[in-house]
């Protein structure tokens, strides 16, 4: 930690212009090299409030340091967390993880550029026209943002995604597809293979494609962890190429694994500018200096905004349409590691600090409304970028759509100022693989310290996997109510009590209503709105688990 004297400003006034500029010019960060800006002067930062928090920042330096180390982060499942090795291989602990990630780096070059020339072709020796991604969460959410906000018209594959397993949802992508799904590459992403929602896509999609007479084992790839029961299926049945997602990569920090650089790659996007823009951010952001890092000014503006516990909610305003997707790879890399019942000591503490946003100027005539005159329970991050495409020549007296686009955001952003609004804002030159590259990583590194100070583990998702069991137990549920229906009509308790489960009256109606919605084999007697007179039976067209 430095010991050097760190320089006075005045305490932030929101009408007092002149200390406006001087809280501005002593609290912004640049950096010439990576083209970023970061103004925290409209945060409730105070040189008081900074000394405060600076033996925290020094034990939650030394605890970055020690886990890029190689320390074990994830204590429930015993885990490294590596993300940061993954754009400095020679970052990892063991030389033999820096070679693996070597070679697969050149082994995912070699076959996205084998794709786009035709070489790698499907069994029939077709070019590939499109790829569907199958994902879920931020093995989802990274590549849709990649796609969306580096992909450039005409280059590349035609991308399209498989999130969730909503069947309106799968059958749109299919007709939209058509006979390319024929020429679709089909990459599946799941650390295990048992994941449901990713193998009910994988699935769905296979049983498609061989409908159509596609040949699937040519057509799809894999990114699991080696090993995995999807390993060993793409194995077995010869897939085209499989890909290693470690255990010790999260999936919400998974953008620079193959998770983010292979659709980069397939889209004509170059990866290496994004790795090397992560990696320039990694070592910005790894100074122990509290005004001199930009990911500490951050955490340490989230943790006085929100008192420590996350009483303001993050507002995210990018100000560029290839960012829309921006908020929402936030909210899972945000939401999902600081929203924690308890602290590391076992201590119930409720944190966490929910995100959401979507783009300017389009929130001008959304909810701006309510941020600048309603409750006062948010901070708003601005994301700008100030190089405009050259062929934006259109001018409206005299302004083009980059001035307006911009006086919209300081508009905004003094609006807020003036209303006693907390807002931070990050500037970027211009908007390309690297800078991109370095945004993520400076909010993973923001994340990562801001969970040091408020003492939370970052790096596990234990609500996420009590979600996981408990829709496990509710599809183990239905299977018992699929078994036991006959021809008697019986009520919900009656059937819940004949399972054994008379606590689960409740989930076995939510059941019942949607199979009956769903299958001609179920006879319903009685009005929906008194579901304690309902009664269901089996008719003679058999059940089946939708």
């Amino acid at each position: 930690m430095s010991s050097a004297p760190q320089p006075s400003f005045p305490l932030l006034e929101t009408t007092n212009h002149e200390k406006l500029w001087e809280r501005f010019c002593a609290l912004l960060w640049r950096d010439e090299a990576l083209g970023f800006w970061l103004d925290a002067s409209r945060m409730a930062l105070s040189p008081d409030v900074l000394t405060s928090l600076q033996p925290r920042f020094e034990q939650a330096f030394t605890a970055m340091a020690a886990l890029e180390k190689g320390s074990i982060a994830n204590g429930d499942e015993q885990r490294q967390v590596g993300h940061y090795w993954l754009r400095n291989p020679q970052l990892a602990p063991d030389p033999a993880i820096t070679e693996e990630l070597q070679q697969q780096r050149q082994a995912m070059a070699a076959f996205a550029q084998g794709v786009l020339e035709g070489s790698v072709s499907t069994a029939p020796g077709q070019t590939f026209t499109d790829v569907v991604w199958i994902g879920i969460g931020g093995s989802g959410l990274g590549p849709l943002l990649i796609i969306h906000a580096l992909q450039q018209t005409g280059v590349g594959l035609r991308f399209h995604f498989i999130d969730n397993v909503d069947p309106e949802g799968m059958g749109h992508t299919y007709g939209t597809l058509g006979e390319r799904l024929k020429t679709s590459l089909v990459i599946v992403v799941s650390k295990s293979g048992s994941t449901p929602e990713p193998h009910i896509g994988m699935m769905e999609t296979r049983r498609r494609l061989e409908q159509l007479g596609g040949q699937w084992p040519s057509q799809a790839v894999a990114i699991t962890v080696p090993g995995s029961k999807l390993d060993q299926q793409a194995a077995s049945e010869g897939w085209l190429q499989r890909f290693a997602l470690h255990d010790w990569v999260g999936g919400r920090t998974s953008i620079t694994s193959a998770v983010g650089l292979l659709p980069g790659l397939l889209a004509g996007v170059p990866m290496d500018d994004f790795l090397a823009g992560a990696a320039a951010m990694d070592d910005a952001t790894r100074q122990p200096v509290l005004r001199g890092n930009p990911a500490a000014l951050m955490a340490a503006s989230w943790f006085v905004a929100g008192s420590g516990r996350g009483m303001r909610d993050m507002v995210v305003l990018p100000y560029r349409d290839r960012l829309e997707v921006f908020s929402r790879y936030l909210q899972q890399l945000v939401m999902e590691s600081l929203g924690k019942r308890c602290d590391r000591d076992g201590v119930v503490v409720h944190q966490g600090m929910a995100v959401y946003g979507n783009k300017g100027s389009t929130d001008q005539h959304a909810y701006v409304q309510q941020l600048r005159d309603g409750i006062d329970n948010f901070f708003v991050t601005f994301i700008q970028v100030l190089k405009d495409p050259a062929t934006s020549s259109t001018e409206d007296e005299g302004h083009s759509p980059g001035d307006v686009l911009d006086g919209f955001l300081q508009g905004t952003r003094s609006a807020l100022t003036e209303g006693g609004r907390q807002n931070i804002t990050i500037t970027m030159e211009r908007l390309g693989p690297r800078e991109l590259g370095a945004l993520v990583a400076l909010f993973e590194r923001a994340v990562g310290l801001y969970g040091e100070l408020v003492n939370v583990n970052a790096y596990h998702q234990p609500g996420v996997e009590a979600g996981k069991k408990a829709a496990a137990a509710v599809l183990s549920l239905q299977k018992q109510v699929v078994a036991l229906l006959d021809a008697t009509p019986r009520t919900v308790a009656e059937i819940a009590q004949a399972m054994g489960a008379p606590e689960q009256v409740e989930r076995v109606f939510w059941i019942l209503r949607h199979m009956a919605f769903n299958q001609s084999g179920i006879r319903v007697d009685g009005p929906w709105g008194n579901p304690r007179t309902l009664r269901f039976s089996k008719t003679d067209a058999p059940l089946h688990l939708s």
